[in-house]
């Protein structure tokens, strides 16, 4: 690397670094200020707020790469023509393309490792940044009862104290007890109390002196039931202990959010991807089917079939479901068959262990296994004569009944073939008129009418459900494929704003956080702006996800090659100067024009 290059590259580093850090603890700001009402004042540890700063930090570092490559190019560039360092680096014959390799060379590198960054990293720590919200809002908020004000936080209690000498001594003390779910019948009054946690603060034990606690049954048959009972104790000392678990923050198991989109990387969300394909094809073959049944008799001769690319992609998912059955079946029949080989085996260990205790120490048993033999052999004996005695009384009788069919043998009718009459003759009025008396007359066509109606409203109604059950699927298909692409656009946006910045500082040469600030503020306000409305085409439809998420980057991609331009002829674009020598050029043009015109 030659002197040049360390010269400008170290310049570049410098202040990227500090931006960078500026930017991302202004958007860390911004984002914190979205859950501040949920995640402060819950009582939480220092190291769970900054467990969740980190992962913010990470979450919203791709945001702020652009931001920062702009602002730290446009000071490097202006410092450099500020101290009119470019323009000795342009008079020893040195371009200004050459001059901004080696920061293009640095940024090229920063994208990339942006890409990875939005495709590995990003997605980890937002499927942590989402469980650790999800915990946080789900905790109560911490324990603090004021004076004068009813506490419900509780569960089952609604407390007010009206004076606290300190966090642990209580005067003037109203309980209400609702875990009855009955309303304010179970009141406890007291003077004075304490209020204390034990055990590492799960539980609070609430002690209360000199008071009275009333209790009231409620009512169940209305007026003629008699009074109902009514309940009143004073106390000396009364301990009630409340159970503080909904102040203690559980963390949820992270797999409930592996369906999110946005901890996915580009493998998962093709995944997602073709799922949902899957599901709107279906949806739309249904659509067939359903319509098919509702009209058997216009699909009596005929069906409705889809389009050929609905009917591929059933096929094609029909096979992988089939596959996936197959493979899952093969494991479970694999694992039965071990498991009954297994229960096979240790069933014969059994018998034999059994066999062999009653047989050694048992002789009494031999002999009624053996007499039990016996008579189950004699007994089987007696079965199979029997058997046989039978078998001849019905071989006898079948041929003696043969015998007197041949002797006397009764002719057996065989069914007439029904002769089928078709007519040609068409028909007459007086038929005609007589089946449009019966169709009408008794109602055959309003049924018929009415049932015709009730199918279409039925289909219409199915097909508006299914429509926008579809469009939903299909928003959340533009989605994805707009958090899919988002992690290129992000990344090719570091080299975008580097293209602004870096010609836009030759061109101004000022530096500091002056001019350069407020250019780049604008830049980046653009670039926000254009993203934002790009992806809001995206995800209504109205443009291809593909240019939405790509049109901030195509808008001010020309701009960095005309600044780029106008840096390398050394414009004047900043200056009023070169406005006014445009002015008096075009004022030159005019005047020609008209002599030539008179």
């Amino acid at each position: 690397m030659k002197k040049l290059d360390k010269l400008i590259l170290g310049s570049f580093i410098g202040p990227f670094l500090l931006t960078f850090l500026v930017v991302d603890f202004i958007l860390l700001t911004v984002n914190m200020l979205k859950y501040f009402d949920e995640i402060f004042g819950k009582g939480l540890g220092f190291w769970i707020y900054m467990e969740l700063i980190s992962y913010f930090v990470i979450s919203i570092s791709p945001m702020a790469l652009p931001l920062a490559v702009l602002l730290s190019s446009l000071m490097t560039f202006g410092n450099l023509g500020e101290h009119f360092e470019l323009t000795a680096i342009k008079s020893s014959g040195i371009s200004l393309v050459r001059a901004l390799r080696p920061i293009g060379v640095f940024v090229i590198v920063l994208a990339f490792a942006a890409y990875l960054s939005n495709n590995h990293l990003v997605p980890k720590v937002n499927l942590k940044t989402f469980s650790l919200l999800y915990d946080i809002r789900m905790k109560s908020p911490a324990l603090d009862i004021k004076e004068g004000v009813f506490y419900d936080g509780i569960p089952g209690y609604s407390i007010k104290v009206n004076k606290k000498l300190d966090d642990v001594r209580l005067r003037d003390i109203i309980i209400y007890n609702h875990n009855g779910v009955q309303g304010n019948l179970n009141v406890t009054l007291a003077d004075s109390g304490r209020m204390e946690p034990f055990f590492n603060d799960n539980y609070m034990r609430l002690t209360l002196y000199n008071g009275t606690n009333y209790k009231e049954s409620r009512s169940t048959r209305g007026i003629s039931e008699k009074p109902v009972e009514f309940t009143r104790a004073k106390f000396d000392e009364n301990v009630i202990i409340f159970n503080l678990d909904a102040f203690q923050m559980s963390r949820t198991p992270e797999d409930l959010w592996s369906t999110n989109r946005a901890i996915k990387d580009i493998a998962g969300i093709k995944e997602g991807l073709d799922s949902i394909n899957t599901l709107v094809n279906d949806k739309i073959f249904q659509n067939y089917q359903s319509a098919e049944s509702i009209f058997p008799f216009f699909t009596r001769e005929r069906s409705l079939d889809p389009l050929p690319r609905i009917q591929e992609r059933r096929a094609y998912d029909d096979s992988i479901r089939q596959i996936k059955m197959m493979k899952e079946r093969a494991i479970t029949d694999s694992l039965g068959r071990v498991k009954e080989r297994q229960d096979s085996i240790q069933r014969a260990q059994v018998i034999e262990n059994n066999q062999k205790d009653t047989i050694e120490d048992r002789p009494v048993l031999k002999a009624n296994i053996s007499n039990s033999t016996k008579t189950l052999e004699s007994d089987s004996l007696f079965l199979k004569k029997r058997i046989r005695r039978n078998d001849d009384v019905v071989s006898a009788s079948v041929e003696t009944n043969e015998g007197n069919q041949d002797s006397t043998s009764v002719p057996i009718s065989e069914p007439k073939e029904e002769v089928k009459v078709t007519r040609t003759a068409p028909l007459t009025a007086q038929e005609k008129a007589r089946i449009d008396s019966i169709i009408y007359k008794r109602g055959y066509m309003s049924n018929a009418l009415t049932m015709a109606t009730n199918n279409a409203r039925n289909l219409k109604n199915s097909f508006d459900i299914k429509k926008s059950q579809v469009e939903t699927d299909e928003r959340e298909y533009r989605r994805y494929e707009i958090a899919w692409y988002q992690k290129y656009t992000q990344a090719f946006a570091c080299f975008v704003m580097f293209l602004i910045g870096a010609p836009l500082g030759a061109i101004i040469k000022k530096g500091g956080l002056g001019m350069p600030v407020l250019l780049s503020i604008i830049f980046f306000i653009i670039y926000y702006m254009l993203t934002i409305s790009g992806e809001k085409w995206a995800k209504e439809g109205i443009a291809d996800p593909l240019f939405g998420t790509w049109f901030s980057n195509l808008c001010l991609l020309p701009f960095g090659l005309f600044f780029l331009k106008q840096a390398r002829k050394d414009a004047r674009l900043f200056e009023p100067d070169f406005y006014q020598g445009l002015w008096k050029s075009l004022q030159n043009r005019l005047k020609v024009l008209r002599s030539k015109s008179a």
